[in-house]
Order: structure tokens, then C-alpha cells, then sequence
């Protein structure tokens, strides 16, 4: 309401500061004519792609450092430094190395999770409840078996973590990549919308971005979260 009463009542220009009513119309428009509905779709398909990506190589990539002492001296202290370079820094050399295409976008969107799903998931593994450990090994778990049925599982809370954390990271990295590449995507829809100094559509973008931020969580990532803490008797059904 009050964002309402400040547009209309002239605090800024319309073009600057949109009523919220604007930015509605403008979504019912954007669905209308299913311009939002493609950027969208483009956008989720090369997330999921990144994503799905970044969540393969980082397990694996954990489960080498924290369990081969070469790999963890060699590419361990690689990624710890390379985890504090923000994610737009790699959009340089991704445009260098593949060009101004769907590559360069998918490079940075996995440059931007992959290191934390990395880190989580080496940290899990490497501070898992030693007492699980030895009740395993009591019980003839070894080897493969003692990793997959025992450690992993203690590690999942870390893990789900660095999913989350990867997931929020490769959300915002492809935003700034479609921002530069002019390509159908909620990115390119900001551009647009700047260029034409159309503020209610920047807005309703954000809007969108934000909205698909918060199912995500709710329907994925809260749901694995609920579950774990069933499963370890944090929280009653």
C-alpha cells in the first residue's frame, strides 16, 4: 500500500518507480503473450543443466579430497582458494574460451556451485560421527559399503547444505550471464527492460526470479531437509 500511494502520488517519475498495480498488468502481459513463459523455461533448462552439472562433479570431487590424502593436497587447497573468486569473475574467461553462447552461460552457472557443493560435501564426510564409524565397522561394514551405507548418510546435512548454497550460487550466476547474452531468459528480459527504461518490467522479472528462488526452496531443498531431520529423530511426523 505504501509503495502504491508513493507512485501515485509522484514521489518519483512513473518510468523510475512503477506502482505495483503497473507491475502486475505487466506480468499478466508478459504470461498473456508468453514472452515471461519462455524466458522462464530457457532459463530453468540451462539451470538444471549447470545444476545438475555442478552437483555430479562437486559430490565426486568431495569424496576425492576427503578420502584420497594426493587429491586433497593437490586440488583441496585449489578449491578452498578458488571458492573466494565470485562466480561473475569466471564470465571473462568463459566468453574467451566458448564465445558469447549457451556454453559460456552453462561454464559459469557450474563455476558458480560446483565449489561449494564441493567444500560441503568434503566437510561432511571428513567430520562424520566417528561413533557411527566404529558401530559400522562393529557391525562388518568396510570398504564401499562402510562409505555409502555409513558416511555418506552421516554427511548428508553438510551436503544438503552445499546443494542449497550451490544452488542459490548457480541461480545467481546464470542471471548475470543472460544479462550479457542476448538470448531468450529472465536475464535478458532485465536487459530489455533497461534499455527501454521499462521499470515495471525489470521489476515483475525480479519478482519472477525471487518466486521461482522461494519454490525451489520450499518444494526441493526444505522437503530433503524435513526428511533428514526426520530421519535422525530431529523433528516428530
Amino acid at each position: 500500500m505504501i509503495w502504491e500511494a508513493a507512485s501515485r502520488l509522484g514521489a518519483w517519475p512513473r518510468f523510475l518507480f512503477p506502482a505495483p498495480s503497473e507491475v502486475l498488468q505487466t506480468l499478466f502481459e508478459g504470461f498473456a503473450d508468453t514472452t515471461f513463459i519462455f524466458g522462464i523455461l530457457a532459463s530453468l533448462r540451462r539451470i538444471l543443466l549447470g545444476y545438475g552439472i555442478s552437483l555430479t562433479a562437486g559430490v565426486l570431487l568431495g569424496l576425492g579430497i576427503s578420502r584420497n590424502k594426493l587429491i586433497a593436497e593437490t586440488l583441496g587447497s585449489l578449491i578452498l582458494g578458488l571458492q573466494t573468486l565470485p562466480s561473475i569473475c569466471w564470465l571473462p574467461l568463459a566468453l574467451l574460451w566458448f564465445g558469447l553462447n549457451e556454453s559460456a552461460i552453462i561454464f559459469v552457472v557450474v563455476m558458480g556451485a560446483v565449489l561449494s557443493i564441493t567444500t560441503a560435501t568434503e566437510s561432511g564426510i571428513k567430520n562424520a560421527p566417528p561413533l557411527l564409524i566404529k558401530a559400522g565397522q562393529n557391525m562388518g561394514a568396510r570398504g564401499p559399503r562402510l562409505l555409502f551405507e555409513v558416511i555418506i548418510p552421516a554427511a548428508l546435512p553438510s551436503i544438503i547444505t552445499g546443494m542449497k548454497q550451490g544452488w542459490s550460487f548457480a541461480w545467481r550466476s546464470l542471471m548475470a550471464g543472460e544479462l550479457l547474452y542476448g538470448s531468450v531468459g529472465l536475464g535478458n528480459l532485465l536487459t530489455v527492460g533497461r534499455e527501454l527504461n521499462d521499470m515495471s518490467q525489470v521489476l515483475a522479472v525480479m519478482l519472477m526470479i525471487i518466486a521461482i528462488g522461494l519454490c525451489t526452496d520450499y518444494l526441493v531443498f526444505a522437503r530433503l531437509e524435513r526428511e533428514m531431520r526426520l530421519r535422525w529423530g530431529f523433528e516428530a511426523n
